[in-house]
């Protein structure tokens, strides 16, 4: 009896034994696809971008300083009839502001008198000369007589020698007077340039407009004491056309090359969220700037700005569009980035894909995993991640792709395959690939799903984009 009862102990284990390995045999036979997270082969347009981030600047800023000393007395008024402040539109030749006076009159009243004295000692000069010369026609005369009497020995030896020296007297005079003569007109040349100086000077307590534009910052009040020294201190800033704005951006040296007069450029302001401006590249300026060894290049970009809407200093994060796609074949970086760390069995299918029968066990690769975040200012990013930018393994997301290969892996009814693409651009969410075998709307895999999450989530790589570039959703394959 008690053999018989050991006997069916054993059957019954050998029997729910076999049984439970015909159940894994089935679960193995037909991969369960709960346990894939998958997003669906799509059509999309691909943008190719280099971000960074700039400063929104006029296309022209005139800084108005001052020239004198002097205390400010009052402001001009602009277009407006109201006193110049901040935002106020001025024409050329406009007042801003006016420097007390005072001292400057008095200086050009001492110039003017100076130059009048000037004048006169050039009159004083030429009345001497007139005495001196006659005076020394007189003593000419005397001296051609002595000579004559001297021949006949009528005159004295004395007053021989007395005509001789008044004679030369006068001559040296006259010499001296015509010095004299140019002294004080030299005089009167300081003096006019005295007054010419003092009376610039004078002009210099206006401060007028030097262009048409618009005030962005007044930069003295009334009262306020300025002092011109080797700078000019700074009084306002205008502006010449704010329709026309500017944006200068840093750009990384490894982006630089990517970065072509003429192109296109994209750029948001946090000061209108959702809004999309245009412009393109002007110029790259030759001077580079080094910070904690990141060499960056100063990019200008133009835009329009005919509403005003654009106020100087704004931060821009700007896209400059590098490569485009449009309507291309794509999946989920997080797609090419997943492969199962087991082989699965593989079974030839159309276009040389293979399908496996037997599920991968195993987690996707490490580097599908990390942080994600904004480039720093300047700076690119490092590459697509999913929702994010390219990990660190992939190929940076810039560069030309059309020799590269990748493996997607497809889940249908039949399990797993792999198919081989040629990878186009990214934009850093989804890339472009080619493969005749390749469908729109097949489901690849994108990674695999966390144990106890909901089976068959995913990350809709195809949200419309943030206007940094990102999409919402979240992250891809783990």
């Amino acid at each position: 009896m008690k053999k018989l009862v050991v006997w069916l102990i054993v059957l019954g284990l050998l029997g729910g034994g076999g049984a439970y390995a015909w159940q894994m045999y089935k679960a193995r036979a037909k991969p369960d696809s709960s346990v894939y997270r998958t997003a669906p082969v799509r059509k999309a347009d691909i943008i190719s971008s280099i971000s960074a981030t700039g400063t929104v600047v006029p296309e022209d800023v005139v800084d108005v300083g001052a020239q004198v000393n002097g205390q400010i007395a009052s402001f001009g008024n602009g277009k407006d009839g109201k006193p110049v402040d901040y935002r106020s539109e001025v024409d050329a030749g406009m007042v801003l502001a006016n420097i007390d006076d005072a001292l400057f009159k008095a200086d050009v009243s001492t110039a003017e008198a100076q130059l009048a004295q000037a004048k006169a000692q050039v009159l004083v000069a030429e009345a001497n000369r007139a005495q001196s010369q006659a005076k020394l026609d007189q003593a000419e005369r005397d001296w051609a007589r002595a000579q004559k009497l001297g021949q006949s020995k009528a005159i004295s030896q004395a007053d021989f020698d007395a005509a001789k020296s008044a004679y030369e007297q006068g001559t040296a005079t006259i010499s001296l007077s015509d010095a004299s003569i140019a002294q004080s007109k030299a005089s009167v040349a300081i003096a006019e340039a005295s007054l010419l100086r003092a009376r610039r000077n004078l002009a210099y307590c206006t401060i007028t407009a030097p262009v048409s534009g618009v005030v962005i910052d007044r930069r003295v009040e009334i009262g306020q004491t300025v002092v011109a020294s080797l700078n000019a201190p700074s009084l306002f800033l205008l502006a010449k056309d704010l329709t026309k704005m500017k944006v200068l951006v840093q750009v990384n040296e490894a982006d630089i090359g990517h970065v072509i007069p003429g192109h296109p450029v994209t750029f948001t302001v946090d000061a209108f969220p959702g809004q999309t401006f245009k412009g393109e590249v002007r110029k790259v300026r030759l001077n580079a700037t080094m910070t904690q060894n990141v060499v960056t290049y100063t990019a200008e970009i133009a835009t329009d700005n005919p509403d005003k809407k654009l106020l100087p200093y704004l931060t821009a994060n700007v896209r400059f569009i590098v490569e485009e796609a449009r309507d291309a074949l794509a999946v989920p970086n997080a797609a090419l980035r997943w492969s199962p760390s087991v082989e699965p069995a593989a079974n030839t299918g159309p276009g040389g894909a293979s399908s496996a029968s037997s599920p991968p066990n195993a987690s996707a690769p490490a580097a599908q995993t990390g942080d994600t975040g904004r480039p720093r200012n300047g700076q690119r990013r490092q590459g697509p991640r999913e929702g994010e930018a390219q990990s660190e393994n992939a190929a940076p997301r810039r560069e030309r792709t059309a020799e590269r290969k990748g493996t997607v892996w497809v889940l249908d009814e039949n399990g797993l395959r792999s198919v081989e693409v040629k990878i186009g651009i990214s934009d850093g969410l989804v890339t472009a690939v080619e493969n005749p075998d390749l469908k729109e709307g097949e489901l690849v895999v994108v990674g695999e799903a966390v144990a106890g999450s909901a089976s068959g989530a995913t990350t809709n790589p195809f949200a419309p984009a943030s206007p940094f570039g990102g999409r919402g959703g979240g992250r891809g394959g783990r």
